[in-house]
């Protein structure tokens, strides 16, 4: 994956993380892959997005989620 693919910008979509050139946010596809969208609808409905670029949005998210520190929660009494 290039690293270049994902960019961040105050400027744009409030800084959260697209493909570079587009409006498209990490998160859009995310969720139209969580829905149940394959990649082949998600390059339809958005032309200038590219396998490579569904792709580098995936890898983006499972490296951010390496960084995340998740704290159990204790369960709750029955």
């Amino acid at each position: 994956m290039q690293k270049d693919i994902i960019v961040s910008n105050p400027a744009v979509m409030m800084g959260k993380p697209v493909i570079a050139g587009t409006r498209i946010t990490v998160e859009l596809i995310l969720e139209k892959l969580a829905a149940g969208e394959t990649v082949e609808q998600i390059l339809e409905a958005h032309p200038r997005l590219t396998h490579g670029g569904v792709q580098a949005a995936i890898a983006f998210a499972a490296e951010v989620l390496k960084g995340d520190v998740v704290y159990p929660v204790a369960e709750a009494a029955a």
